[in-house]
């Protein structure tokens, strides 16, 4: 498993041959008609462009072939307006000339190279190699060595997920970390089997233990002590059957892509290392399949978590709260300066917020709105959600200090959140993300299987927080 560093669809320089593309959008569109020649006026007219976004009109030169490409865009820097150019445009070099010569901002060539290079992405592991896509030259300003580590952490996390889960189980998932610590130098522990109840992670074991794949926790650790303690927390639930309390074929068919949150950790990790962004960082992953056999956890079971807090399983399918309460619990008493995890959690946030919008739950207001304002900035959307602690008494066991699910059919969410909360009392600023890690449509720059997302959000915000040491 690589971050692909080679594979990325851009030059340094243009030659003669090289097609330049100009974006325009909606609104530029009747005053470049105004300038251009009466040949070209009737050309694009004929062929109906509207400069719509992502929409491309090849313009044809004296001999007939392509002379120039008017690009239709959100604006200058919209990412998703060129995604789909490498794979429609004719084979070729393409570069990026605005139109009468303005500058590109630096801001607006990081985020053309990202949407190039996302609308290249594809997972072509069990069919051949990848097809062949048109080449562009490095936006004139681009951040080259950003745009090319948030590529590879996006790539890795969508090849992680949409690896079968045969291919994929928990020791797959701590490979994968470790070839990423050994490229960045960084240590990594995984905790394996029962060893895990030796030191003490009883939920880990509890909900891996049925599955003939032992389960197992992956801990990374990165960076000078000296530096503030940043610790990533992802759900590796590598194939999800609900265990004893049976899923439905239905629920069942995209459970590969329960390690979501766990694939998008390693490939923002991938991000902050390649950075060298000053922080201390901690990745924990706790990587099992949950599986059915006689081994299987119960319903009621009660189990005594790594905290001391016995959970009384109330479904055996709310399992990912169960894995990560350990791990929460091991990074909170470190008190790191910014804990997050991440996690396919619920099917409630999806009915709350769809699938495209992860949700955003945060115990410090100013760190949530530096993740949603960053989201907003390099479209990489979440939205807030309350740990609204009145719902807490939901969570209350008769026969133990909480249950692992809420005593009401609604606010699932929130209910899973408040659950995890109580694994983290010493962290000044948690951030929990429920996400879908997965697009269900078929988009430029974001194909239908798996996706990291909250990827690049997050890291934005982390950049900002800690590059300034």
């Amino acid at each position: 498993m690589t971050t692909r560093p080679s594979a990325l669809p851009f030059v340094d320089a243009p030659t003669p041959e090289t097609i330049p593309i100009t974006p325009i959008t909606r609104a530029q569109l009747e005053p470049w008609l105004e300038r251009a020649s009466e040949g070209r006026r009737a050309w694009v007219k004929s062929v109906g462009f509207k400069a719509e976004r992502g929409e491309f009109c090849p313009l044809p030169g004296d001999g007939g072939a392509m002379e120039r490409v008017l690009l239709g865009v959100l604006d200058l820097g919209d990412p998703w307006s060129y995604a789909s150019l490498p794979r429609r445009l004719p084979r070729g070099l393409y570069a990026i000339e605005p139109d009468e010569g303005a500058a590109l901002e630096p801001s607006a060539a990081d985020d053309i190279a990202l949407g190039w290079g996302l609308g290249t992405y594809e997972f072509h592991r069990y069919r051949g190699g990848p097809r062949p896509v048109s080449t562009l030259v490095w936006p004139t300003g681009c951040d080259r060595g950003r745009a090319t580590r948030l590529l590879e952490g996006v790539f890795l996390g969508r090849d992680l997920i949409n690896t079968p889960a045969s291919d994929m189980g928990p020791e797959q998932l701590a490979a994968a970390a470790r070839v990423l610590a050994g490229r960045h130098g960084a240590t990594v522990t995984v905790i394996i089997g029962d060893d895990l109840l030796a030191q003490n992670f009883p939920t880990v074991h509890a909900v891996g233990r049925a599955s003939a794949r032992a389960p197992r926790l992956v801990d990374l650790r990165w960076g000078d002590e000296r530096h503030p303690r940043v610790t990533l927390v992802g759900k590796g639930v590598c194939f999800d059957s609900g265990g004893l309390d049976l899923k439905n074929a239905g629920g069942m068919k995209l459970m590969k892509k329960d390690m979501g949150g766990a694939a998008t950790i390693l490939g923002l990790a991938h991000a902050v290392m390649d950075a060298e962004l000053p922080v201390r960082l901690r990745v924990l992953l706790p990587a099992v399949e949950n599986s059915v056999s006689g081994d299987a956890m119960r319903p009621l079971d009660v189990i005594t978590t790594r905290k001391g807090l016995t959970v009384e399983v109330g479904n055996t399918d709310a399992e990912g709260r169960l894995i990560l309460c350990d791990a929460l619990a091991e990074a909170d008493g470190e008190k790191p300066d910014l804990l997050i995890d991440m996690a396919t959690l619920t099917g409630a946030a999806r009915v709350a917020l769809g699938t495209a919008l992860p949700a955003l739950f945060c115990t410090d207001d100013a760190v949530a709105d530096a993740i949603l304002s960053a989201g907003l900035e390099v479209r990489d959307p979440l939205w807030r959600m309350p740990l609204y602690t009145p719902y807490r008494k939901q969570l209350d066991s008769a026969v133990a200090d909480l249950s692992n699910i809420g005593s009401g059919r609604f606010g699932g969410a929130i209910m899973a959140a408040l659950f995890l909360k109580e694994f983290v009392r010493e962290s000044p600023r948690w951030v929990h993300i429920d996400t879908m890690a997965w697009n269900v449509d078929n988009r430029p720059g974001r194909p239908h299987g798996g996706e990291p997302m909250a990827l690049r959000a997050l890291f934005c915000m982390l950049e900002r927080r800690y590059a300034s040491g």
